[in-house]
């Protein structure tokens, strides 16, 4: 069954549902979570998104992302999206929400952020995630600059709540 997502308006208020498939074909405004694990040492485990993800397989993303599912809220999607994609159960720390904008599409997203100390095994989500591997922030900034495939929510993330915070 096609997971339903809340429809959102700019204050981020509940105004209606939809199936994944027409928020999507829509472009409509819908909340999204992203979650940054970090090392003992503070490197950044960043997600290689695997053949089957429907949007961007191939880029680079934060260590766990996804769709708040309608009613949810967006610390449970973000424990849910840690457990499906990389078999984790973090203890989840808020850095905040922001509005993002998608340049190329136009689509606006609410995004929340959570950050967590993790430095165990992982349990990939077949076809989904090809590879999770721990970066510093230095060698992160090397691969924007080498213009290596990133989502753009990712870069935002980054810009916002990661780089010289």
């Amino acid at each position: 069954m096609e997971e339903i997502l809340d429809v959102v308006d700019e204050n981020d208020c509940v105004i209606g549902h939809e199936t994944k498939s027409v928020v999507h074909s829509k472009n409509l405004r819908r909340r999204i979570v992203h979650v940054l694990l970090f090392d003992d040492t503070n490197r950044l485990a960043l997600q290689l998104r695997g053949p089957k993800c429907d949007f961007l397989p191939g880029h680079w993303c934060t260590s766990v992302g996804g769709h708040v599912i309608s009613g949810e809220s967006y610390k449970a999607a973000a424990l849910r999206e840690s457990f499906e994609e990389i078999g984790v159960k973090p203890e989840l720390t808020f850095l905040g929400k922001r509005l993002f904008t998608n340049t190329s599409s136009g689509v606006e997203l609410f995004v929340s952020v959570f950050s967590a100390k993790y430095s165990g095994k992982f349990r990939l989500e077949k076809g989904k995630v090809d590879l999770v591997k721990y970066f510093s922030l230095q060698e992160i900034k090397n691969m924007l600059d080498a213009q290596e495939k990133f989502h753009p929510e990712l870069v935002f993330i980054l810009n916002n709540f990661v780089f010289d915070k």
